[in-house]
């Protein structure tokens, strides 16, 4: 029976718990581990497209957007703690509900990770010519610049190319980070603490700057598409922008994963998750409100006077008229955009300078988290195993870190970033419904088994994420939500033509060896006063 086919969570544990790491972290390096993780892409380049979709609402749609991952950032917790290994929400999938769910919880992770990391390269560009043009004056023709604007005929993508054909600089920063994947660079802690100052240094300096420039009349209408947008219209709103903006948190699983190097974890791990989420939320309100208040953020109406939907063609049409040129939902590098429209030009090409510093390593780690989960699924046999072929001299798992590389460069080329980013929101969701059924799935069947870290009223809280990814997910734009279940089906017939015949799991052969290459296992000690037989659930 398909269903049948768990991995053993013994086997998953048994390389794990070969080596023990010492307990280091307390809630403060915690937290700041999170906040680094967070701060990124959906930050830099979101607030243009949540603002076009909710207007100054959008710092409603950051608080909600925020609720909801902190309530599955819990239960993920408690899994990652209980499963340290590879794999992330695909391994503990497979784990508690079995191998189809997991195939599908993987398959759908490509979705979260390669194209976040297509979305990042869009942005990335976007910071890239703008402040090429800025200090120099030279800028790529549009066609070359931007990928063409699609929408949906009936069932099948239709692509306009009059507002551009295909983003080179995007193309290059994908596969620039490929190349460094290969040949084995990654980042040091050193260059990563760097990385972070960069970013939180370049929102503090926003922050300061554009406050004390703010209108409070630029926040009326506070809501001009109201909370899910006009009738007749998809991911529209402040829902429709929570969903959207959902991307702006992902980040958080450095945290959980952190789980076994982390002292008193049971306290530790959700002050350094609610920590991290909540001064997150603050500097991102605080961000939506300086740019708000500075310039306005009233999303612009389509030719025949609509409702249009950022990355639309009648979006693209009123963007490309000189009345709205300056706007803020028109700029493809929003925040270096809103500075230098209030005379702080210097300041504003530095952040678009920290902006195009700091997202490549985004880039890199999203790369490398989605060459992690191909590489853990070739190794169960659902892929093909040339997949996880190692290079003889880099030592990495160079064809699929390729591959990878090769469908980040066409995505980023030929999608805007709005579109990238609630295509990756569907994948994300789904993935982490999965988990916060997962833990509750493994309470019952297991519920003596050492818990380092226990999701805090999981009965209440698991339920509630399961229910807000739902939610989420059905206010994306509905060629996001397409996406999810056609890319589910496609996944379903890969399986059945090869994963279901070549499972490890399917022919009898269960392994232990989980990890990557050159990552260390990660334990799972048993923890004073942990749940036995008989104890309460939290």
């Amino acid at each position: 029976m398909i269903f049948g086919r768990i991995k053993p969570l013994d086997a998953i544990l048994a390389t794990a718990e070969k080596k023990s790491l010492v307990r280091t972290l307390g809630p403060i390096q915690l937290t700041l581990l999170g906040v680094g993780a967070i701060i990124g892409t959906g930050i830099f380049v979101l607030t243009a497209a949540a603002a076009q979709k909710a207007g100054p609402g959008m710092m409603w749609s950051f608080m909600i957007a925020g609720a909801v991952c902190a309530f599955a950032a819990l239960c993920y917790s408690e899994i990652a703690s209980m499963v340290p290994v590879s794999g992330s929400a695909y391994t503990y999938t497979y784990a508690v509900v079995g191998e189809l769910l997991a195939w599908m919880v993987g398959w759908a992770l490509i979705l979260e990770y390669a194209v976040a990391a297509s979305a990042v390269s869009v942005g990335w560009s976007g910071y890239f010519m703008g402040l090429l043009k800025s200090i120099t004056g030279l800028e790529l023709p549009q066609a070359l610049s931007a990928g063409p604007v699609w929408t949906m005929n009936g069932l099948l993508p239709h692509a306009d190319f009059s507002h551009g054909f295909i983003n080179i600089p995007a193309i290059f920063v994908a596969l620039a980070v490929t190349a460094l994947l290969v040949i084995g660079t990654t980042e040091s802690a050193r260059v990563n603490a760097v990385l972070v100052a960069i970013k939180v240094t370049a929102l503090t300096a926003f922050i300061i700057l554009t406050l004390p420039a703010l209108k409070t009349g630029n926040f009326s209408p506070f809501a001009p598409n109201g909370w899910f947008g006009p009738e007749g219209t998809s991911g529209m709103g402040i829902v429709g922008a929570a969903a959207s903006i959902f991307f702006a948190y992902v980040g958080f699983d450095a945290v959980s994963t952190a789980a076994e190097e982390t002292k008193n974890p049971q306290r530790n791990v959700p002050i350094g998750l609610i920590g991290s989420l909540a001064l997150c939320t603050i500097f991102y309100l605080l961000v939506a409100a300086g740019a708000i208040g500075a310039i306005g953020a009233q999303p612009v109406l389509g030719p025949d006077g609509s409702i249009v939907a950022p990355g639309s063609q009648g979006f693209a049409a009123a963007c490309a008229t000189a009345a709205h040129a300056k706007d803020l939902v028109c700029s493809n590098e929003a925040l270096a955009h809103v500075l230098r429209e209030i005379n702080w030009t210097v300041v504003g090409n530095a952040l678009g300078l920290a902006a195009n510093l700091a997202l490549p390593s985004v880039i890199l780690m999203m790369m490398f988290g989605q060459t992690r989960i191909f590489f853990v699924m070739a190794r169960d046999g659902l892929l093909p195993e040339k997949l996880a072929s190692i290079h003889p001299k880099f030592k990495t798992p160079h064809v699929v870190t390729m591959v990878t590389g090769v469908f980040v460069a066409i995505g980023a080329a030929l999608l805007p970033v709005g579109q990238l980013a609630d295509i990756s929101n569907s994948g994300t969701l789904f993935a982490f419904f999965m988990v916060s059924i997962a833990v509750l799935v493994l309470r019952v069947k297991e519920p003596g088994r050492a818990r380092p870290f226990r999701t805090p009223l999981v009965w209440g809280i698991a339920p509630t994420a399961a229910f807000g990814c739902v939610f989420l997910f059905f206010n994306l734009p509905v060629d996001a939500q397409l996406v999810l279940p056609i890319w589910g089906g496609l996944g379903l017939v890969l399986y059945f033509i090869y994963g279901y015949r070549k499972s490890h799991v399917g022919r009898g052969i269960v392994e232990t060896h989980e990890q990557d290459v050159g990552i260390p296992p990660l334990p799972v000690p048993p923890m004073p006063g942990a749940h036995t037989p008989g104890g309460q659930d939290a």
